[in-house]
């Protein structure tokens, strides 16, 4: 019987300590499962902030693609309007150019009327004297003339201006 009392009690505390075991092993898994939920619900958390990064990368890189496609256009731009600048600039060389010897030009001409006038007045002054002393010289012939015409005559009376009444 001893033997019996041994093989029970031995039975017993191998039962228990299978017991405790089951329960811890229990525990165990229960504790797992409960980490398992929680990590699962922060893994689904966790993708949906990854999916919403993504999408959000998305929008970003759209935004980018929209910048730079505009970035483009204003370089474009930018280096239309240099051209046009360059071109208005040499418009402009040539305009003051032509503008310069325009005024040049004025400038000689107007020197040249000036003189013109100056040379017209000169002369005007040299032929009115001419034409006065042509004049005289014409009235003192005519004088000369007189003093050795006949007055009698009618011709004579008109060039020498005699009237028939000092006759």
């Amino acid at each position: 019987m001893k033997i019996a009392v041994i093989m029970t009690g031995l039975s017993v505390a191998v039962t228990i300590v299978l017991i405790s075991q089951a329960l811890r092993q229990e525990y165990n898994l229960h504790h797992m499962k409960a980490r398992m939920l929680e990590d699962s619900a922060a893994m689904r958390t966790k993708e949906e902030a990854i999916v919403k990064i993504k999408n959000k990368m998305k929008d970003v890189k759209m935004t980018l693609s929209s910048v730079e496609n505009k970035l483009t256009e204003l370089k474009k731009q930018k280096a239309d309007f240099k051209t046009q600048g360059e071109e208005l600039e040499k418009n402009l060389q040539t305009c003051n150019t032509v503008q310069g010897d325009a005024l040049k030009k004025q400038t000689e001409t107007t020197e040249a009327i000036a003189k013109l006038k100056a040379d017209h007045e000169a002369a005007k002054a040299k032929a009115q004297t001419d034409i006065q002393s042509m004049k005289q010289q014409i009235l003192d012939r005519d004088k000369a003339i007189c003093a050795f015409a006949d007055t009698t005559k009618e011709e004579a009376q008109k060039l020498c201006g005699v009237s028939e009444a000092t006759k």
